[in-house]
């Protein structure tokens, strides 16, 4: 052997002519798919239909050292599942090319030309949004066809502070994973090298099974599809078959019925006795499990400015937030800290603030009408402080806090069960939380994510929803006087009055549309910058709009007092305050004037009492009363206006309605129980 000469291996049969393998590119929309493609066509590709009047594909030679592929760049396709037409015409031809089935055969659309099945397929995945790509890697696993990764636009995904592991993907999936920036031609032939070797190989990949209790339920339906008769027919692997019936989708459940009438009942049968193992439907069920698979692998495959330890760390948490099971109680445990934190916390900051300044202004005893006004306006700027600073601010930061870290994008994915059982979908969450800030983004939220029936029952249910302003008066007063656990029972209360008010609407309005849950950002470090700056966004209306609003309730109603026509208000208002709410008379003016904002309630009892302490004018039971009655009274005049934009203005007075009603319903029945309890108690 001469020195300096290498020798290089040369396979025994090379992959050329006759034998060159077809390479198909598959992925969403907008992931480079095309760039890769670009940046492997040295000639000018071929462009054919897949159907006579069906989409089109680009197909190109492309050599590879001494060997070559066929390469197909096939359009973008989103899912395998509840397809659409011309996502069924790319997933006949992922599954057989122009060799159709006996189950297809009788199709009067045939194939336009003759081209074979992929041998192999090359998922284009954007790196910076990997979770949602590795939703269609789980699906295209199920093909049975091998399967290549191109991890794209890497340099993008780093430059966000995304790291990852290329090597853990690949063992966690079986299949070979390449990074790329297809647009700079960096690893693409590495791509193409994978592809090569995937297709000697012949070997697919590793078939993701569902969760042990879904894979449970479907165990009968799987017996039934994987009879010899019926995998010949369909020429399908059983458990991609599988998933497709099981989700229902319409094409091959028709087939199956054309071609086994007999075992269609069976078939239906196993599909609803699976159902009926289930907290909601079977489709929906698959689909969050998925999301909640890709969600996890992301997770044990990235770090986002983090460590391998961090990476344990986040593996831990998904394990307690993402559980199917123990993932509420975790969201529930973390508002219980969130709520047990305020009301620590506020306790001290209300005795530094509002306390000190509410014994000096005490003092200040006005009779003339400009001093009034003065006075007014000072116990307006008192009691502002007095809720901002001690219970809304605490409140605030920490679900910022939250949202920064991850933990509420968690939170709203666990909650997605809860939601489709009042026909919503778990993509509503968010706004939902955001709506413990502040109803009117929320309600914004709402208008731009969703449409129809979804859209006005979700902005119902949203003027339910205890925003940060409900919330310091519930801490601020119920933390005074109820201690945690009167806090927590009507946050909980709340909880259930939702539930069973989505129930109610979701059967008045059939037609709300199951929509897709949102996306699981991986877990991150608030810092101090996002933390108050999202604090002073969720709350910079309480110097625009609340002050204002607050300092003229407070001298309307100072006035009103001292010329002496809040009396008159009281006693029309009494038959609700007074005789059904079991209230002081004068709390009339005080809740009437709550739609403006509701913060101006809490300091309206303040002065119509003419003190800053209330136990000494309510017993707990008007006291608790009083709160669950404002909890769910008339959302404020912005949260309306709001409203008036998004649902029209029937379903916005129809809103009005519901929350009146609501709140005399369950105030009124709240304070019988008390009174009750009260009777009883020894």
């Amino acid at each position: 052997m001469n020195a300096g000469v290498s020798i290089v291996a040369v396979p025994r049969q090379l992959l050329r002519g006759e034998r060159r393998p077809r390479v198909v590119l598959v992925g969403r929309l907008r992931t480079g798919k095309s760039s890769l493609f670009l940046a492997a066509s040295s000639a000018s590709p071929q462009h054919r239909n897949l159907l006579r009047d069906g989409d089109g594909y680009d197909e190109c030679l492309v050599d590879v050292g001494l060997e070559q592929m066929s390469l197909v760049d096939l359009p973008p396709i989103e899912s395998l599942h509840t397809l659409g037409a011309h996502d069924r015409v790319l997933v006949k031809y992922l599954l057989w090319g122009d060799r159709w089935p006996p189950v297809a055969a009788h199709e009067a659309e045939q194939p336009a030309l003759a081209f074979r099945s992929p041998d192999v397929l090359i998922q284009v995945v954007d790196a910076t949004a990997l979770q949602r790509d590795l939703e269609l890697t789980l699906e295209l696993c199920l093909l049975g066809k091998p399967l290549v990764i191109a991890l794209n636009r890497v340099d993008e995904a780093r430059r966000k502070g995304l790291y990852i592991n290329t090597r853990a993907l690949s063992e966690r999936l079986g299949v070979p994973v390449v990074a790329t920036v297809a647009h700079m031609g960096l690893g693409v032939s590495e791509v193409f090298v994978a592809a090569l070797a995937a297709a000697r190989k012949k070997e697919p990949p590793r078939t993701p099974a569902p969760s042990k209790y879904i894979e449970v339920t479907l165990e009968s339906l799987r017996v039934l599809l994987t009879r010899p008769e019926v995998v010949e027919a369909f020429r399908a692997p059983w458990p991609f078959l599988l998933m497709q019936l099981a989700e229902n989708d319409d094409y091959f459940l028709q087939e199956f019925a054309g071609h086994f009438p007999e075992l269609l009942p069976e078939v239906l049968a196993a599909r609803l006795a699976a159902e009926r193992q289930l907290p909601r439907p079977l489709s929906e069920e698959l689909h969050a499990d998925r999301h909640h698979r890709a969600a996890t692998l992301f997770e044990q495959v990235t770090q986002f400015g983090g460590t391998a330890d961090s990476g344990r760390g986040q593996r831990f948490l998904d394990g307690i937030f993402l559980h199917p099971r123990w993932g509420l109680i975790g969201s529930l445990a973390v508002f219980a800290l969130v709520l047990l934190m305020v009301f620590k916390v506020s306790a001290i900051l209300d005795g530094w603030t509002s306390a000190p300044l509410a014994d000096w202004v005490q003092q200040w005893q006005p009779e003339s009408t400009a001093g009034v006004v003065g006075r007014a306006v000072a116990d307006g700027l008192i009691g502002l402080t007095g809720i901002v600073i001690p219970y809304m601010l605490p409140l605030v930061l920490l679900l910022v806090a939250l949202e920064e870290a991850g933990i509420m994008h968690r939170v709203a994915f666990v909650v997605d069960r809860g939601f489709h059982h009042i026909g919503l979908h778990g993509g509503v969450a968010a706004p939902f939380l955001v709506g413990l800030g502040c109803n009117v983004p929320a309600i914004s939220m709402v208008a731009a994510t969703t449409s129809g029936r979804e859209r006005v029952v979700a902005t119902l249910l949203l003027a339910f929803v205890p925003c940060s302003a409900r919330s310091a008066i519930i801490l601020a007063m119920g933390g005074k006087y109820l201690g945690w656990l009167g806090v927590f029972a009507i946050f909980a209360l709340t909880l259930v009055v939702l539930t069973a008010l989505g129930g109610a609407l979701a059967r008045r309005y059939t037609d709300v549309a199951v929509g897709l849950i949102q996306e699981i950002p991986p877990y991150a470090l608030p810092t101090w910058r996002g933390l108050v700056l999202r604090t002073w966004e969720r709350t910079s209306d309480i110097v625009t709009i609340v002050t204002p609003l607050l300092v003229a309730g407070s001298v309307l109603l100072a006035l009103l007092n001292h010329f002496g026509a809040d009396q008159v208000i009281n006693l029309l208002l009494s038959p609700v305050t007074h005789w059904w709410l079991g209230l002081p008379v004068l709390l009339g003016v005080p809740i009437l004037f709550g739609v403006l904002r509701k913060e101006l309630s809490l300091l309206m009892v303040y002065q119509a009492l003419g003190s800053m302490e209330i136990d000494p004018f309510l017993d707990w039971v008007q006291i608790a009363t009083f709160l669950v009655f404002l909890t769910f009274y008339i959302p404020c005049v912005s949260t309306f206006a709001v409203m008036l934009r998004t649902i029209g203005w029937r379903q916005a007075w129809y809103s009005v309605g519901l929350s009146a009603l609501v709140a005399l319903l369950i105030g009124g029945g709240v304070r019988l129980l008390l009174e009750l309890w009260r009777a009883v108690l020894p």
